[in-house]
């Protein structure tokens, strides 16, 4: 063996060694790790919306394509059952002190109501067409239910009743209640614009533009600093507004088809969570200005999910496409 050849191997075995430092370092301070895959066996088709039960330890999963809702114990790390019978479930509540769930459907327009115990069926709304994303404010203890042409569904949710709603120019995708005042925000995809409805008036008091950014489907708020952060798929963008003034403060690059967002406040970060098989996160230096941080390999189609702060963990939706099998990944927030 020449001196050479010793030479030229310690070398590459050296470079190797450090590469191989470089990836475990690379992914011990990536801002999300992988800690638990739960599979859905059986689920098959999209995958839409979670709720999540903070006392029982439970996520519930709208699977719109398998006409199902599947309920995961993240205590044992598996989905212990399917409520079956939906139309293509795609938005979800759960009011952990009725102990109920309310299921938007696309089909039909219905929102079924479950006992969140026994999974039994105890009642349900009817919106006619296209009932969609569900938020819940819990001051009022009343459900707003996107749906149709374009409407909000007002629910009491005590009485399981609907007592109003707000005329829109378009379906509603993604919207958000403020906590601290009395709007919601509200994107409306196909009329280019995001709609602020006064919840006391049930009315739209402004429109906002996204600056050239369309397809905006999901939405998150940071309060605190009067940002909104807003999903757009054509282009792929992150647009930020001024909840004060509706300007636009920034437009972050994503990766395409985004169908959630969500807001850290504790990190001051924002998770995007994209179809075309990444999760993007974009850092808030100040509520003026934001960069990319990362991109964190998913899956193809994976473009929901669920942030939980109280467990620093990203949900994230993956599909059954080829050889990957329907799951549900827990991402564990550094």
């Amino acid at each position: 063996m020449s001196a050479s050849f010793t030479w030229k191997t310690a070398c590459v075995a050296a470079t190797l060694c450090c590469v191989g430092v470089a990836k475990i370092a690379a992914q011990s301070t990536a801002p999300l790790k992988l800690k638990e895959t739960i599979a859905l066996p059986g689920v098959e088709g999209r995958i839409d919306h979670f709720a999540f039960d903070a006392a029982g330890e439970r996520l519930f999963v709208c699977a719109l394509g398998n006409n199902t809702v599947e309920v995961v114990d993240l205590r044992k790390g598996v989905r212990v059952h399917s409520i079956t019978g939906f139309g293509a479930p795609q938005g979800i509540a759960y009011i952990p002190e009725l102990h109920r769930l309310f299921i938007a459907n696309d089909k039909g327009g219905i929102c079924k109501i479950y006992d969140a115990k026994t999974f039994r069926a105890v009642g349900e709304l009817d919106f006619k067409d296209d009932a969609d994303n569900v938020r819940y404010n819990d001051s009022s203890k009343r459900l707003y239910v996107g749906f149709g042409s374009g409407g909000i569904g007002i629910i009491s949710a005590p009485d399981s009743k609907v007592i109003g709603s707000i005329k829109l120019s378009a379906h509603p995708e993604a919207f958000e209640l403020e906590k601290q005042g009395k709007r919601i925000f509200v994107n409306l995809p196909n009329s280019r614009h995001v709609a602020v409805i006064d919840r006391d008036k049930s009315e739209v008091i402004a429109t906002w533009k996204t600056d050239l950014a369309f397809g905006n489907f999901p939405m998150a708020l940071d309060e605190s600093n009067h940002r909104l952060f807003v999903g757009c798929r054509l282009p792929p963008k992150l647009v930020v507004l001024n909840t004060e003034s509706g300007d636009v403060v920034a437009k972050i690059d994503i990766s395409g088809d985004s169908d959630d967002v969500f807001y850290d406040s504790k990190r001051h970060r924002i998770y995007a969570i994209c179809g075309a098989g990444k999760t993007d996160i974009i850092e808030q230096t100040d509520a003026n200005n934001y960069k990319a941080l990362t991109k964190i390999d998913t899956a193809e189609g994976a473009r929901t999910g669920l942030f939980v702060p109280e467990r620093d963990t990203l949900f994230v939706a993956v599909p059954h496409r080829g050889s990957q099998q329907a799951e549900i990944r827990a991402y564990r927030i550094e």
